[in-house]
C-alpha cells in the first residue's frame, strides 16, 4: 500500500477498503505516514465523505490504535455520549443513575474547550476527585460500583487524538465523518452493549441546525450498526442553557439537586429521556430513584471511591465562592422570549471557566447561575441570573453579554 496513492483515490472520492485504512491509520500512529500525508487525507474526506462501511473501519482503526476495555461477564455495559452544550451536566446525574438500574456503564469523558463545558473539569472541582485513573483501577471500580467516570488515558484512542490535533490547524474539524469516527472510536473502546447519544443543535451547539444534527446521528447509529453496538440518539435544541447554571462548580451543585430528586425541570427531562434509552427499565423506576436518594447515594459513593468527600458535596458553594457575585435584574415586565446559549456560553468562557487552548486552566466558581428559562414570565426588578466573577471588570463585562443574550416581550 502506499499513502499517496490512497489519499489520491479518496481525493477522487472512490471509496478505500478496511484493510487499506487500518494501515493508513496504523501506520500514522507509528510515524511512517506523515502529519501532511494524514492532513491531505483528512482534507479529502472532508470534501468527498465515507460510506457508513469506511467511517466504520476509520472508527475501529482508531480503537485499536491503543486498550481497549476488556470487561468479565456481567450487567449489560452502556454509555451515553453528548455532542456538547451550554449547562450541559446530564453525564453527573445520568451516570450514576443507570448504575442504579443494574447496568454498568464505563464513562470517559472530555474536557471543556471553546464555550462548550467538560465533564472532567466539573469532576474536578470536586475536591480530590481523580479522573486520572488507569484501565485497572477503573475496572476495579467498575465491578464494585457499576459506574467510573474518567477521562481518556494516554493509550486511549491514541490516534483520534493525534489525528484530532492535525484537523484542529488544517479546517477539517467539521467533517461528520471525521466527528463520526472520533466520537465512536472513544465509545466503542469502552467495550459497550448499548449507547445513547445526546445531538445538540442551536446557537450553543457545535451543530448548528437541526438537520446537520440528524445527518451526524445517523452517521453514528450506522457505524454502531456496522460494529454491532445498540445505538440511537436524542435530538435535543441547546438555544438556551440546560438548566439554571453554567460554570464548573455551579453545574456540580445543580447536578447534586437532581440526585436529590428536586432541581431545573428541563434537566431531569432531559436525563430521564436518554436514561430510559440504555438503562433497561421504565422511566417512572428512574424517576423514583432521583426521588428517593438512591441515585445521590450512587454519586456519593463514585465520589469517595475516585478520592473525593461526599461531604464536600454540601459546600461546594463554599469551596469554590467567586469574590464577586452580582445579582442582575429584568429591565422591565415581560416574558422571556429568548436566552441565547452561545452568548451566555461565550461570557462564562471569558468569565474563566472555559478554555480557548487544550492546556489553559479553568476557574471552578466562576459563571453564572439563577438563569432564568425561556417562556418564563418576570416583573420588572426580578433576579434574572447572577454572575460569578473575578472582578467587578469581569462581572460588568459579563452583565453586558448576559443583557445582549437575554430578550423579552412586553405583555
Amino acid at each position: 500500500m502506499h499513502a499517496a496513492t490512497l489519499i489520491a483515490r479518496k481525493r477522487e472520492g472512490q471509496a478505500l477498503s478496511t484493510e487499506e485504512i487500518g494501515w493508513l491509520v496504523d501506520g500514522f500512529v507509528r510515524g511512517d505516514v506523515a502529519d501532511y500525508q494524514m492532513s491531505a487525507f483528512a482534507m479529502a474526506v472532508f470534501f468527498k465523505g465515507m460510506s457508513a462501511v469506511e467511517t466504520a473501519a476509520l472508527t475501529m482503526a482508531m480503537m485499536r490504535s491503543g486498550d481497549v476495555f476488556e470487561h468479565p461477564p456481567g450487567p449489560v455495559l452502556v454509555d451515553k455520549h453528548s455532542t456538547g452544550g451550554i449547562g450541559d451536566k446530564v453525564s453527573l446525574i445520568l451516570a450514576p443513575l443507570v448504575a442504579c438500574a443494574g447496568c454498568r456503564i464505563p464513562m470517559v469523558s472530555g474536557r471543556g474547550l471553546g464555550i462548550t463545558g467538560g465533564t472532567l473539569d466539573k469532576l474536578e472541582s470536586i475536591p480530590g476527585f481523580r479522573v486520572g485513573i488507569g484501565m485497572d483501577e477503573a475496572a476495579e471500580i467498575l465491578a464494585d460500583l457499576g459506574v467510573v467516570m474518567m477521562g481518556q488515558t494516554e493509550r486511549f484512542c491514541p490516534a483520534d487524538k493525534k489525528l484530532y490535533a492535525l484537523r484542529d490547524v488544517t479546517g477539517t474539524v467539521p467533517s461528520i465523518a471525521l466527528i463520526t469516527a472520533s466520537i465512536m472510536s472513544k465509545k466503542m473502546a469502552e467495550s459497550l452493549d448499548r449507547l445513547v447519544l445526546d445531538v445538540k443543535y442551536g446557537s450553543g451547539a457545535f451543530m448548528k441546525t437541526r438537520e446537520l444534527a440528524q445527518e451526524l446521528a445517523d452517521g453514528m447509529i450506522a457505524v454502531g450498526k456496522e460494529m454491532g453496538v445498540e445505538v440511537s440518539a436524542l435530538l435535543n435544541p441547546m438555544n438556551e442553557p440546560t438548566g439554571r447554571a453554567v460554570g464548573n462548580a455551579l453545574e456540580v451543585i445543580e447536578a447534586i439537586e437532581c440526585l436529590d430528586g428536586k432541581g431545573p425541570e428541563d434537566l431531569r427531562n432531559v436525563v430521564l429521556d436518554l436514561s430510559e434509552r440504555i438503562a433497561g427499565i421504565s422511566r417512572t423506576e428512574l424517576s423514583a430513584m432521583l426521588d428517593d436518594g438512591t441515585a445521590r447515594r450512587k454519586f456519593d459513593a463514585m465520589v469517595a471511591r475516585q478520592g473525593g468527600s461526599p461531604g464536600d458535596l454540601l459546600h461546594l458553594a463554599e469551596i469554590h465562592k467567586a469574590p464577586v457575585i452580582r445579582e442582575v435584574k429584568a429591565p422591565l415586565s415581560g416574558r422571556v422570549l429568548a436566552v441565547d446559549a452561545g452568548l451566555i456560553g461565550q461570557a462564562s468562557l471569558e468569565l474563566g471557566a472555559g478554555r480557548t487552548k487544550a492546556e489553559d486552566a479553568v476557574d471552578f466558581a466562576v459563571g453564572f447561575d439563577r438563569l432564568v428559562k425561556c417562556g418564563g414570565q418576570v416583573s420588572q426588578g426580578d433576579v434574572i441570573a447572577r454572575i460569578h466573577a473575578r472582578s467587578d471588570q469581569a462581572a460588568n463585562r459579563a452583565e453586558v453579554a448576559f443583557r445582549r443574550a437575554v430578550s423579552f416581550g412586553i405583555d
